[in-house]
């Protein structure tokens, strides 16, 4: 990247490493010089909350919001109900309004935590494109938008051209999702003076569209610019772990889990995670993410307190980092475990341990925890587990149990009266 911004905004997406393409540097550099410049990043409503794969473009709104512009979170209640087809090799599962609507309430709960929302000139909007997709009149849609888009030149990106490369079904529903996607644009352009489009890189060609149709109906120069798509260093999706998605809502993944996710980071991978995850300076981020040995562990602690200070709240921090310490340093049990809670009727005359490591979120079948003690992978309060067929009664749970799956993955079980 050669170019020199004038501009705060993309000169923190340059520095810390967010940007990926632009579709007008200068153009987009010299606007956010000028005045304040609203931008918006769009969410599928198609889970009950983020995750941390989402949490990029969230800093990205949240730098926009720091640097003095205007975010948009635009919730995807309209084009849930088709489903954005980019690179996935199936249709998804169609869902009702009221599965929609719920997810919506989750996720906003999370972005509240990183944007300031109210009527001031950068606070942050929280909008629906049901609002305007949901009262559309088919022919004065076809007719007004759809003559604007070239079929040929839609079947030539890539999310599009991999799907029937692949000889794999690609429905008309879905393939209306890009024309809705790119009327958001023109829609929130007319409506808020949006003039800049946010996303990862899968999401070219969608922003691409927005743009082309928003200055062929309104002739106003409007922006797009995307975010790289993460991988950790070891190749894997960033924000999958073997336990599933980390979610970043506290009530499905608990704030010792998330802050654990995050001081498991790779030495290769801190550096990075430093300048995208936190508000440090970057200065500061290189010369923690070139540390060597033991001393980069301690980066990766201060990684996990901001990012999940940030989230969670600077309490939930602090009580993470000690009951990791207390796990780890001391062998003890600490408090913020996650925890299997069984009642009597739970136990009945005991329950296998088998059914207890998949319960407490350790394996995701009995099968996979077979596996796990069959290869010394689990422990029960420290000691190696070895027999898959342990049934666990009343008098062992008479102190709460910890189940470990390897060294850094561990859960509680405790009896309630």
């Amino acid at each position: 990247m050669t170019y020199h911004p004038k501009s705060d905004f993309m000169r923190v997406m340059i520095e810390r490493g967010y940007l990926a393409d632009c579709t007008d540097y200068q153009g987009l550099d010299e606007a956010l010089t000028k005045g304040t410049v609203t931008a918006y990043i769009g969410y599928d409503a198609t889970a009950k909350s983020l995750h941390v794969g989402h949490l990029l473009n969230i800093m990205m709104l949240r730098w926009l919001q720091k640097t003095g512009h205007r975010p948009i979170t635009l919730m995807g209640g309209g084009t849930t109900k088709v489903g954005d087809p980019s690179f996935r090799s199936d249709e998804r599962p169609l869902l009702g309004p009221d599965q929609i609507a719920e997810n919506i309430s989750g996720m906003k709960r999370v972005f509240a935590r990183y944007l300031a929302y109210g009527q001031g000139q950068s606070d942050a909007l929280m909008l629906d494109n049901a609002e305007w997709l949901d009262g559309l009149n088919y022919l004065d849609f076809l007719r007004d938008i759809g003559r604007h888009f070239s079929v040929n030149r839609m079947l030539s990106f890539e999310s599009v051209k991999s799907r029937l490369d692949r000889e794999q079904s690609l429905s008309f529903l879905e393939f209306n999702y890009m024309i809705l996607q790119a009327y958001d644009f023109l829609e929130l352009n007319r409506r808020h003076g949006c003039v800049l489009q946010m996303g990862g890189s899968d999401q070219w060609g969608n922003i691409v569209n927005g743009i082309d149709l928003t200055r062929r109906v309104i002739d106003t120069p409007v922006y797009g610019l995307t975010s790289p798509l993460l991988t950790t260093s070891d190749g894997r999706k960033m924000g999958k772990s073997a336990g599933g998605a980390m979610w970043l809502d506290g009530d499905m993944l608990s704030p010792y889990e998330f802050w654990q996710f995050w001081r498991n980071t790779t030495d290769a991978d801190t550096g990075r995670f430093l300048k995208l995850y936190t508000e440090l300076p970057v200065e500061e981020c290189e010369r923690m993410g070139s540390l060597q040995g033991s001393e980069i562990n301690d980066a990766k602690i201060i990684l996990a307190n901001e990012v999940t200070t940030l989230l969670h709240g600077a309490e939930a921090a602090r009580t993470a980092e000690a009951t990791a310490r207390e796990v780890f340093e001391k062998g003890g049990v600490g408090d913020d475990l996650p925890t299997v809670e069984l009642g009597a009727e739970d136990l009945g005359d005991g329950i296998s341990i088998v059914q207890l490591i998949v319960r407490s979120g350790l394996a995701k079948s009995g099968k996979e925890a077979k596996r796990l003690i069959a290869e010394n992978g689990a422990r029960l309060d420290d000691a190696p587990l070895t027999d898959a067929g342990l049934m666990i009664d009343a008098a062992a749970l008479a102190a709460p149990i910890k189940l470990s799956a390897g060294k850094k993955r561990h859960a509680l079980v405790k009896l309630i009266p």
